[in-house]
């Protein structure tokens, strides 16, 4: 792992350790609002839907992982997989935002009934092992912070 790598998780894992899954929950709702409401109001750019589609992607990308927890197969594979490429426009991106928020806050509601959910882990392919509130605590900060580039 990078020093980098390591840095992140730190810092993604002390974000989680002071807040509870509902908590976490609440921050992504209202991030999810803000996120795709930017993506409505933007300007229909390739940066701007380079950048929402970056987003769209780790955030599904995000979301795989975490299905181990929940008996998923465990994969190592890049996010790349996940962007929503044939997607052409900033209304598409913000109405595919919209969705894929609403499936992790699905997801969250899922972890929120086991045991321990604060301990299991699951690994990134940069920050290493990361708890499952810290993956998170993750995708709402990267989208919140990564959409500051849809202008």
């Amino acid at each position: 792992m990078s020093l980098i790598g390591s840095l992140m998780r730190t810092l993604t894992e002390r974000s989680a350790a002071n807040r509870s899954i509902a908590q976490i929950e609440e921050s992504l709702r209202a991030s999810g609002i803000a996120v795709a409401d930017r993506f409505a109001s933007a300007p229909d750019t390739p940066g701007n839907r380079n950048a929402a589609q970056h987003i769209i992607g780790i955030e599904r990308w995000g979301q795989h992982r975490l299905g181990s927890v929940l008996g998923g197969k465990p994969v190592m594979d890049e996010y790349d997989g996940y962007r929503p490429d044939d997607l052409d426009s900033m209304a598409a991106l913000a109405d595919a935002f919209r969705t894929t928020r609403a499936d992790t806050l699905a997801l969250a509601d899922q972890l929120r009934q086991i045991d321990g959910i604060g301990t299991r882990t699951v690994p990134h392919n940069d920050m290493g092992e990361v708890t499952s509130l810290g993956w998170l605590a993750y995708l709402d900060g990267h989208a919140s912070r990564e959409s500051r580039r849809v202008r």
